[in-house]
């Protein structure tokens, strides 16, 4: 997902998905404490991408806010 896509959607979008990749992440670090976690990558593009809607979210709010 590219920024561009998150910033077209609506902020309860936003949070909707913050939720399940905060889920998702949750779930990869269990498996790796269990040594189940096969695709190490993913940990990082999660954590980016809960980032980057971080981001959008805050310079929606700052938008609004103005």
């Amino acid at each position: 997902m590219n920024a561009q896509e998150l910033k077209a959607k609506t902020p309860d979008e936003l949070r909707d998905q913050l939720v399940a990749l905060k889920k998702e992440a949750f779930n990869l670090r269990f498996q790796q404490a269990t040594g189940q976690l096969e695709n190490t990558a993913r940990m990082r593009t999660v954590r980016r991408d809960v980032a980057r809607i971080k981001t959008v979210l805050n310079a929606k709010a700052a938008e609004a806010a103005k």
